[in-house]
């Protein structure tokens, strides 16, 4: 069973109200040597399903037998988490392209060099959880490193980064320690998101992440088997270049979507007009992102991400 649980709370600077800027992790340690797998979100502010699914996931692994330790980073960004946005409010630039960070540099260099040496240095394998933030939906899992592991969270659709390919692939990520640095075995998921009930989205992660802890050893029980998946190698973003509702007029994520369908439109909520509509970049594609609400946007806000089939593997 476990060990001990224990709760650390490193600061690495102080607010200008007074109180200190800590990292807020939980620490699951078991009877049985093994690695030490950190599990993590929102990095990102708005994308806080991860953290819901890692309240889930500490509720059952503390009273799992484990090897080895258990490192969980629920809120990457606590800043940006509290109110609910995407950046820190303090110096509004993205965490994820500060890393390795800077002791001496603006809040949140601090803060991805706090993450890097109390964090990201002393885990063995990283998972780490995103979402499609408060508005759009996102439904799939990078494969970097250690494809049986990205392969092990379930999901119908991943994506591998290839070089010359369209795609989300940027510097300054957690991936320049982790991966670059460290050379460990890292899964990124990207699942939910948007102004939907997250309880199907939260259970994915949570049934996901046993599987890939299973997976690593370090709980017990049978790996589950994958379902049937696709790889793609090239990814569009799509943005609207007008602002206004999104209407959503593409099929659900993980669906196929061909070079007639529209993805979506634009409409004025003032005169109804329709301002723009937004056709899918492939001849053959998978839907990855989108809005499952009409929601209001401005121009070169998130929208849509469809998946290349071309070329795709299974």
């Amino acid at each position: 069973m476990v060990k001990s649980i224990n709760q650390l709370r490193p600061k690495f600077t102080t607010n200008a109200d007074g109180s200190d800027a800590v990292l807020f992790m939980h620490e699951l340690v078991g009877e049985q040597d093994g690695p030490t797998i950190g599990i993590s979100a929102s990095i990102h502010g708005n994308e806080n399903t991860g953290s819901q699914a890692i309240l889930e996931l500490f509720r059952l692994l503390k009273d799992m037998p484990i090897k080895g330790r258990i490192l969980l980073l629920p809120v990457a960004n606590p800043s940006a988490f509290a109110v609910n946005e995407r950046f820190a409010t303090i110096d509004k630039v993205d965490l994820n392209r500060q890393f390795p960070g800077n002791p001496k540099g603006t809040y949140s260099q601090q803060l991805a060099h706090a993450l890097t040496e109390h964090y990201f240095n002393v885990i063995d394998v990283h998972i780490d959880l995103h979402s499609g933030t408060d508005r759009p939906t996102v439904d799939y899992v990078y494969i970097w490193n250690d494809e049986p592991l990205s392969r092990a969270f379930g999901s119908t659709v991943l994506y591998r980064p290839v070089e010359n390919k369209q795609g989300t692939v940027f510097g300054g990520t957690t991936k320049s320690v982790t991966i670059d640095q460290r050379n460990i075995p890292v899964a990124v998921i990207e699942l939910g998101g948007g102004i939907v009930d997250q309880t199907p989205y939260i259970k994915r992660t949570v049934d996901g992440v046993l599987n890939m802890l299973r997976l690593k050893g370090a709980i017990p029980g049978d790996v589950a088997p994958r379902p049937k998946q696709i790889v793609v190698n090239e990814l569009a973003g799509i943005r609207p270049s007008q602002g206004g509702w999104i209407e959503t007029l593409a099929p659900a994520n993980g669906e196929n979507i061909t070079g007639d369908q529209l993805l979506g439109r634009v409409v004025s909520p003032y005169n109804f007009e329709v301002l723009e509509e937004i056709s899918t970049p492939f001849a053959n594609g998978v839907m990855i992102m989108q809005h499952l609400t009409r929601n209001l946007v401005q121009s070169g806000d998130y929208a849509y991400m469809v998946g290349n089939l071309d070329g795709a593997t299974d």
